[in-house]
């Protein structure tokens, strides 16, 4: 039996990848209807015009359609997916620049910008999630990849939502080793823990043996480069971080390349490639996902998402990494935190694996961005500037006095628009 998917989002210039991969997936899970929300009607149209051409040609005969209408896209769902960017590519740019003149690191999803994302993000996801519980199949799954991951999701969880948090990190580094051991990345088992872009994976085991000693000492200097810290950082830890944990273990360094002349923020870049992609999209005869959007970001998320829906759609009991609620998975960390691990999922969802006490550098920090995500949480549904304040003084790349003051209020008045919940009297 077929179900209706909801990409909430639709627009984005990732759709393509989305489709292709449910086409890609078709044995596992068949989906005959597919509706693409956006309320940018513009950009929806361009994006759903390659999306269906694609789909066509891949003999998909299922129903498509593009709605600005929530309603439409919502009603009868069985998975709803959401990618959504509140404040598009212009306020990406801000996240990632505001804070440099506080003396912070610029980025989307951690620090200073990764709260402003928070906060226009989190009351949207929820109010979707409400309309999702009344109007979707019953036992309807939020997918939700929209960054911040782990603070949506926290959100998401808190308010007892059928939600699953979904990052392309744990995918990506499977894949990575595979390639590095030059073995089936599906034949690696990683012990992938920590929170949402603050992970590490502890043990690569292929067959039954950890092999991940073996990929430090062979490939070190290769993993430095791509995760960003140094490689006595990874023979130290003896596991190996996630890219975003650069911005803590390197953050002066990273701090100071982001002053420097000349240096393009990654919003400028996406920007740039999201206007190409939008072009060719346009072309009529273009029936495949164009080869630009490989530096679009976001590596192998499409086939993620697919494998989490079939697996919740089909109760196959797999292993995939996702963000849920602790339940005793993570030690030392409360039951309803959300966290990021390995976990069996099947129709009843995704149940984290027990994991192994972290050691004190990684859960000291685990713990202290966890106060920070609760407090990011609490700081977007009450709108309240002190609590936002609080927040920014939990954030670990932040936590000094007066600029966590000063950041607040930059942060407030930059993204005003997206933040009724602190400026009620604007909608009057």
């Amino acid at each position: 039996m077929g179900v209706k998917v909801a990409v909430v989002g639709g627009g984005s210039t990732y759709t393509p990848e989305l489709l292709e991969s449910m086409c890609d997936h078709a044995d596992r899970i068949v989906v005959d209807e597919l509706v693409l929300l956006d309320p940018v009607a513009e950009r929806l149209a361009v994006v759903a015009g390659l999306a269906e051409r694609m789909l066509r040609a891949r003999g998909w005969q299922g129903r498509f359609e593009a709605t600005a209408e929530r309603d439409r896209a919502l009603d009868g769902a069985d998975f709803v997916v959401v990618q959504l960017r509140v404040g598009g590519q212009a306020a990406r740019l801000s996240d990632e620049t505001l804070p440099l003149g506080f003396g912070c690191i610029g980025q989307e999803t951690t620090g200073p910008g990764g709260l402003a994302k928070a906060l226009r993000t989190v009351p949207l996801v929820l109010e979707l999630a409400e309309e999702t519980a009344r109007r979707a199949a019953p036992g309807a799954w939020l997918v939700d990849f929209t960054n911040p991951v782990g603070i949506v999701t926290q959100a998401l969880a808190d308010e007892g939502h059928r939600a699953v948090g979904l990052c392309n990190v744990g995918i990506w580094t499977q894949k990575r080793v595979g390639y590095y051991l030059g073995v089936d990345p599906a034949s690696v088992e990683l012990e992938h823990v920590g929170l949402n872009h603050l992970t590490w994976v502890r043990s690569a085991s292929v067959d039954g043996v950890d092999r991940l000693p073996e990929l430090l000492e062979r490939f070190g200097a290769e993993l430095a480069l791509e995760s960003g810290c140094p490689v006595e950082a990874l023979g130290l830890l003896g596991a190996l971080p996630s890219y975003y944990l650069h911005y803590y273990y390197e953050r002066d360094a990273e701090l100071a390349t982001q002053l420097a002349p000349g240096y393009v923020p990654r919003a400028r870049a996406v920007a740039a490639i999201e206007a190409e992609l939008l072009e060719q999209y346009r072309d009529p005869s273009l029936s495949t996902k164009p080869d630009a959007l490989s530096r679009r970001g976001g590596a192998f998320y499409s086939e993620a998402a697919v494998r989490l829906m079939a697996s919740l759609h089909a109760g196959t009991g797999d292993t995939q990494v996702v963000d849920v609620r602790n339940d005793g998975s993570v030690p030392g960390l409360p039951q309803d935190a959300v966290v990021e691990v390995p976990c069996r999922v099947d129709a009843s969802g995704a149940r984290p694996l027990p994991q192994r006490p972290l050691p004190h550098e990684m859960l000291g920090l685990v713990a202290h961005a966890k106060a920070y995500e609760r407090l990011a949480v609490e700081a977007a549904l009450v709108g309240s500037r002190r609590v936002l304040v609080r927040a920014l003084l939990a954030n670990p790349l932040v936590g000094q006095l007066p600029q966590a003051e000063e950041l607040a209020d930059a942060i407030l008045s930059a993204n005003r628009p997206f933040l009724p919940r602190f400026f009620p009297d604007d909608e009057a």
